[in-house]
């Protein structure tokens, strides 16, 4: 890596990639937005490329930025675990949550009040399919997502079956209906790939939803990531984006349920089959917890959940 790049530009990197944006990042970090421009700038110089677009109104990946993204979150989870390694601590648990203040941030927010000497870290992945190769090769121990199927080396276990619902601007004509039916998303130009809990798997899922009720979901554009891109694609846009009952509020639009039917998401939760540590057991007990608080498995008679996952029980695998 030119110029032996420190570990604490990329860590910073991270993450103003992850929030794309400098004060959440700054504040994530406890650092100034100066000092943390000023390392965002070094990287960039010490790389020899252009790493993230800045503009007044948003901050974007590069094409090389994106590639670096990839490769400093294993860099880093590499470093941490070898430090911690090396000093005869405890390793720590590096846990994807896929985006904050979804179901896998609440395990882990949980998993978190239930084990204060684990340290936990978060990564923000894109589902099974991107993490999975990564707790296999010990990159990273727990992820969320799809039902991975199968797959040698690893174990899961069915944690919620949220609730699917709508994001609208606020005057759209939906958005006077306290719930809204699949049907009537017909024509409307849906959006299914805005907001951090769109992975492959989430497509996959609402693809088979929308598919019977001739719904035609806009495709044509790349994933649209972070609260602040979400609001600028919604207010773009200015129709429906489908999404979960766990999405934060989004200023200019509300959220509103939806029914006939009653669409689920499947939330997995992987480990890596021989993992044992205190960490993993935390997040079990909050999983535990939280189902039995928030009735987070029951489901209507009449619910809809995507294939494969409708024709498996739920349970520990």
């Amino acid at each position: 890596m030119p110029d032996d790049v420190e570990m604490r530009l990329l860590r910073n990197f991270v993450a103003v990639a992850e929030e794309l944006h400098f004060s959440r990042a700054a504040q994530r970090l406890f650092l100034a937005q100066q000092v943390l421009s000023r390392d965002i700038q070094r990287l960039e110089d010490r790389m020899g490329v252009r790493l993230l677009e800045r503009t007044t109104r948003r901050v974007t990946l590069t094409s090389a930025g994106s590639l670096l993204l990839g490769r400093a979150r294993e860099i880093l989870a590499l470093y941490d675990s070898t430090v911690l390694d090396l000093r005869g601590q405890p390793r720590s648990l590096t846990v994807d949550v896929v985006g904050s203040g979804l179901t896998p941030a609440l395990v882990l927010t949980a998993a978190r009040e239930r084990a204060p000497g684990v340290e936990f870290f978060a990564r923000f992945h894109t589902g099974t399919e991107a993490a999975v190769p990564l707790v296999l090769s010990e990159r990273l121990d727990v992820t969320f997502g799809r039902d991975p199927g199968l797959l040698k080396g690893v174990r899961y276990r069915v944690v919620r079956y949220e609730p699917i619902a709508v994001l609208l601007p606020e005057h759209h004509p939906l958005a006077r209906m306290d719930v809204v039916s699949l049907e009537s998303l017909r024509g409307t130009g849906v959006c299914i790939r805005a907001g951090n809990h769109a992975t492959p798997g989430w497509e996959h899922a609402v693809l088979q939803l929308l598919a019977p009720f001739g719904v035609d979901p806009a495709m044509a554009h790349p994933h649209v990531q972070g609260g602040d891109e979400l609001g600028q694609h919604i207010r773009d846009r200015s129709a429906p984006i489908l999404t979960m009952t766990t999405q934060p509020a989004v200023p200019g639009a509300v959220l509103r349920p939806l029914n006939d039917p009653v669409a689920l998401f499947p939330w997995t939760m992987v480990w890596r089959a021989d993992l044992d540590h205190p960490g993993l057991r935390a997040l079990h007990e909050a999983v535990d917890d939280l189902t039995a608080t928030h009735d987070w498995l029951s489901a209507p008679d009449d619910a809809w959940l995507p294939e494969p996952e409708a024709s498996r029980p739920t349970g520990l695998r």
